[in-house]
């Protein structure tokens, strides 16, 4: 049974910084992507960023570009969202995701499981 369980979210004021994590168990997570995507009140779930099975690549959103960095720690079992320069919009429930897929990390459905998701309040 795979389980993903995200931590490290919290309350932050804007320029802040937050690094989530996600613990992956389950299944090789070596052979797979991950990614992160997050949710705001009365929003779609949107993409935030993915990196591939080795953390050779990774993809990120335009908005979270330069912001935010994923990565990955396979002998952990772990992904990683390092988020810098945190603004109001970026509050949301954060999701982590993993992907048997190499491409199309930016869509939702590319993605078989799924966290529970940890909140990140940005303040003003």
């Amino acid at each position: 049974q795979v389980q993903l369980v995200e931590s490290g979210g919290g309350l932050v004021q804007a320029g802040g910084s937050l690094r989530l994590s996600c613990a992956a168990s389950g299944r090789t997570f070596s052979n797979y992507a991950m990614g992160w995507f997050r949710q705001a009140p009365g929003k779609e779930r949107e993409f935030v960023a993915a990196i591939n099975w080795s953390g050779g690549a990774t993809y990120y959103a335009s908005s979270m570009k330069g912001r935010f960095t994923i990565s990955r720690d396979n002998a952990k079992n772990t992904v990683y969202l390092q988020m810098n320069s945190l603004k109001p919009e970026d509050t949301a429930i954060y999701y982590c995701a993993t992907s048997p897929k190499a491409y199309g990390l930016g869509e939702a459905t590319q993605y078989d499981y799924w966290g529970q998701g940890t909140q990140v309040t940005v303040s003003s």
